[in-house]
């Protein structure tokens, strides 16, 4: 079998890096993983050369592409798919725009409380990150069902139906808090998460090979 052209250097515990992951595996543009075992380490040789040491970065014949709406706007290129694959700004609806933003938000208040160390312990969190979550995630819930109403009926992917599921899964997975509050987004990422993409890229923490 031929070597894949593109390299995604990530984190299989990342919902970023699953965000990616998942646009290669549903589009159908094969990569190879390669995994950060030290999300510690200081080299940007180590995050694939991003110099904010952060993932995931997608490696090809042009060098290295950082940041997940980048990735997944090169993959939707690669793609040959991408008249029928939904982007962040592609869509002219406020809702949809207003619902890009706080799963972005989501996203990144997460970050903040895990790598702060605050998710699943017993310590104060930052006074404004959780209640933003918290807020971003029940107007997420309230308007899911028109956000997906106002997306293309004939896309085969959107990358905010793809980051909101890697986004909801991934706050119990890292015990930041229960979602069991938002059941629209739960019927979301139950049937989102059957897809073969989301099957595949299940949460885990890599470890090196044995």
């Amino acid at each position: 079998m031929a070597t894949p052209e593109l390299t995604l250097v990530g984190r299989s515990s990342s919902h970023f890096t699953r965000t990616a992951r998942i646009f290669a595996l549903e589009l159908g543009v094969p990569f190879a993983f390669r995994p950060v075992l030290d999300i510690t380490a200081r080299d940007p040789a180590a995050y694939g050369g991003n110099p904010a040491l952060k993932v995931p970065v997608l490696l090809d014949g042009d060098g290295p592409l950082y940041g997940t709406e980048n990735i997944c706007r090169a993959i939707a290129l690669r793609s040959g798919l991408g008249a029928r694959v939904v982007l962040r700004g592609a869509v002219d609806d406020r809702l949809v725009a207003n619902a890009e933003e706080m799963i972005l938000h989501a996203m990144a208040a997460e970050v903040i409380l895990i790598s702060a160390g605050f998710a699943g312990a017993d310590v104060p969190a930052p006074p404004k990150v959780r209640p933003s979550l918290e807020n971003a995630l029940a107007f997420l819930d309230a308007h899911v069902d028109r956000l997906r109403a106002a997306l293309p009926p004939d896309r085969v992917l959107s990358f905010c139906e793809t980051a909101l599921f890697c986004v909801v899964t991934h706050l119990p997975f890292r015990k930041v808090m229960s979602v069991d509050a938002y059941p629209r987004l739960l019927s979301f990422c139950d049937a989102f998460g059957e897809r073969p993409g989301a099957r595949a890229t299940e949460y885990r923490f890599d470890a090196p090979a044995a």
